[in-house]
């Protein structure tokens, strides 16, 4: 996504806005619809509170179909490998950062098998914020998150969709 300031946010119509950061949270762009209105944003940090908000407020099926819209990480390492959910260009590129595009078969199909548990156990897909994590890091966290209890993990699960937000936004924001 091309870079642009606090400003011209602010003065973007509703589908401009929408278009420029309905991609912020994996594949629901109805976070962006609902922020444009608490414009205009002081900063990032106002931006990303007031789309937090935005899903904090929304229903708990809405929240479920959020974390549910987020791919397995690692599952595109493989080709033909199913994916729950179809991975977008900014989580290909965070996957990738951290390595998950070069895991070795035994790295792989520990990381699936793990996956699996954790949908299994969960209802929805493993989300970590991945940026600026290695691989091994990733593991221990899935590994560690798996014994969590469903609602602590639920909560847990939205943490990491807002400070994935939150790296997007610093990524896409300039001063």
């Amino acid at each position: 996504m091309n870079p642009i300031t606090l400003e011209a946010i602010n003065n973007l119509s509703h589908g401009e806005f929408v278009a420029k950061l309905g991609w912020i949270f994996e594949h629901s762009p109805w976070v962006a619809e609902r922020t444009w209105g608490k414009r205009p944003f002081l900063s990032v940090d106002h931006l990303h509170a007031a789309m937090m908000e935005t899903v904090e407020k929304s229903t708990r099926p809405e929240q479920l179909a959020l974390l549910r819209l987020h791919p397995d990480l690692g599952a595109r390492a493989r080709v033909g490998m199913p994916q729950a959910a179809p991975l977008s260009a900014a989580s290909a590129a965070e996957q990738k950062a951290a390595g998950l595009d070069h895991l070795t078969i035994a790295e792989h199909g520990h990381l699936m098998r793990l996956n699996h548990a954790y949908q299994r156990k969960f209802g929805f897909p493993f989300i970590h914020a991945i940026k600026g994590a290695a691989k091994q890091d990733i593991l221990m966290a899935l590994e560690r998150r798996l014994q969590e209890p469903e609602e602590h993990e639920f909560q847990e699960a939205l943490r990491q969709v807002y400070r994935i937000a939150r790296f997007r936004l610093q990524d896409t924001i300039v001063p």
